[in-house]
């Protein structure tokens, strides 16, 4: 069937109006559906050793310390750290340790501090009075005239021989004896807490006095003698 150049108008526009609304779909589904992307992630670990220097806490920790009296104390700030390990030797050469409260010749217990950049760390220092010998001994039994003076050294009352350290840490106590009055007194010395009693026996200067009993006879060869009639001694040392 031929077409006639009216129909041939009306065909084109057709074919055209189609071809239109096709690419116009085509288009839009183009942009409806979103293409599927895979992505691949590669994770990569690496070992690091950290320097051990960075590896310290540097936490400052103090330590209370005990010496004995007149002992020097320790001027390295090293001593008096808790935690010495965990202290970088960068940190180290940044403390500032301060004893100066510390008094060594005095037993008691002092502050001492440690000072990293503007924080101050504080402890103690405890000074504690010399460990003395663990030692015994007895004491003497004395005897005086009245008017003697007393001997004021500890060795003259100790029977056992005591050494200087010893002798130094005694303490004489003479006061209950009155060395002017006859009579017999009680002295004390007294040693690392434990205290000791002696005896001091105080006489008067002169002869002693005896009777002689009203039981005893004279002999037939001997003069009777005077009941009245008295005897002496030696004095009494």
């Amino acid at each position: 069937m031929k077409l006639n150049d009216k129909e041939k108008l009306i065909l084109s526009a057709i074919i055209g109006g189609w071809g239109i609304i096709l690419i116009g779909s085509g288009f839009a589904m183009n942009n409806s559906i979103k293409p599927i992307i895979k992505t691949n992630y590669e994770l990569k670990t690496y070992k690091k050793q950290i320097a051990q220097s960075q590896a310290k806490s540097n936490e400052i920790k103090l330590k209370d310390i005990t010496i004995e009296i007149n002992n020097p104390i320790s001027v390295d700030v090293k001593d008096y750290l808790d935690s010495l390990d965990n202290i970088s030797e960068d940190t180290l050469k940044k403390l500032r340790l301060d004893t100066s409260l510390v008094n060594i010749n005095q037993a008691g217990t002092y502050q001492y501090s440690v000072t990293y950049k503007k924080k101050k760390y504080i402890a103690n220092v405890i000074v504690k009075e010399k460990q003395l010998p663990n030692v015994t001994f007895t004491l003497k039994t004395l005897s005086f005239k009245a008017g003697d003076s007393l001997s004021t050294n500890p060795r003259s009352y100790i029977n056992e021989q005591i050494t200087d350290e010893v002798l130094n840490n005694i303490t004489l106590d003479l006061s209950e004896v009155n060395n002017q009055t006859q009579g017999d007194y009680n002295y004390y010395i007294t040693y690392n807490g434990t205290k000791y009693q002696g005896k001091i026996e105080i006489r008067y200067p002169g002869a002693t006095i005896i009777t002689r009993p009203a039981t005893d006879q004279p002999k037939q060869d001997e003069p009777a003698q005077d009941n009245n009639q008295q005897q002496t001694t030696q004095p009494i040392a």
